[in-house]
């Protein structure tokens, strides 16, 4: 039996029939379901209740999928089958179906209607755990350093292929990752190069022209490139202070905010609440 069950669903993903998920069979959901409740209401006695849009997160995720909380009934015209829909939270958090569904999208629309038939190359640049508090909290700074970033690595791309930037250009797309592989908080760009750059022509066409892969000693160089302008930034916007010997972020988290504790442990792998609270994970 379980070999005609697997021939069957087999069968199903084949021919594309619908298949419904079950997400209160997964791991996440029950583990959700369990504990959300008691943490809610672990913050909310302590005096600090969770942000609207986090206890959004939560409670849609436990509704996602499940046809209790709403369907649509879809039926076919020509064979008059029917199926139950269930909605979806299509929240961006951690929602596996939802997220999935996303990230199919978007790969689809860069494929098809972004990226041109060029070599791409992914840069991935991660951030000490004082800048990932601070993007985490304050998002619209984290903005301004990714445009840092990506100028840093277009002029190294025009330069290295013989040009400036009155004649070449190059392009990225970047996927802000906001987790780690533990669910920590880590804040990360992954972005997509053009392994090269565009050249303007006489007649004014473009044309493609392709750059050797970084060596080791220039991507020591850009980190130096990106820290230096990324901490004169922050310095120029009062977020970084120096002395003789060192240069640190000046904190102007809220206190009372619920949110801060919860990030900073996150961030440090660390439990934030309950009875073994600061203990590493």
């Amino acid at each position: 039996m379980p070999h005609v069950a697997a021939r069957t669903a087999s069968r199903d993903r084949d021919t594309g029939r619908y298949q419904s998920h079950r997400p209160e069979q997964t791991l996440l959901y029950q583990i959700v379901d369990e504990y959300y409740p008691a943490f809610a209401a672990l913050m909310a006695e302590q005096g600090k209740e969770l942000p609207g849009y986090v206890q959004r997160e939560f409670e849609e995720f436990l509704q996602c999928g499940r046809l209790e909380h709403g369907f649509l009934r879809v039926r076919c015209e020509s064979c008059h089958a029917e199926h139950l829909v269930a909605f979806s939270c299509k929240r961006r958090g951690f929602c596996p179906s939802c997220g999935a569904r996303r990230m199919a999208e978007s790969a689809a629309l860069l494929v098809d209607e972004v990226l041109p038939e060029q070599p791409m190359r992914q840069w991935v640049l991660s951030f000490p755990f004082q800048l990932r508090f601070l993007f985490a909290s304050r998002p619209e700074i984290m903005g301004w350093v990714l445009g840092i970033v990506y100028r840093v690595i277009a002029t190294h791309l025009v330069k290295k292929a013989g040009h400036t930037h009155q004649v070449a250009k190059t392009g990225a797309v970047t996927l802000i990752q906001r987790f780690g592989s533990a669910l920590n908080l880590n804040v990360h760009f992954h972005m997509l190069f053009l392994d090269g750059v565009y050249v303007e022509q006489s007649h004014g066409s473009a044309r493609f022209r392709w750059v050797k892969a970084p060596t080791s000693p220039e991507l020591t160089q850009l980190t130096h490139t990106i820290a230096h302008r990324v901490g004169r930034y922050l310095e120029r916007q009062g977020l970084l202070e120096r002395d003789v010997e060192n240069s640190y972020l000046a904190s102007d988290a809220v206190d009372d905010d619920p949110m801060t504790p919860l990030l900073g442990h996150s961030i440090t792998y660390r439990i934030a609440v309950g009875s073994q609270a600061g203990r590493k994970v």
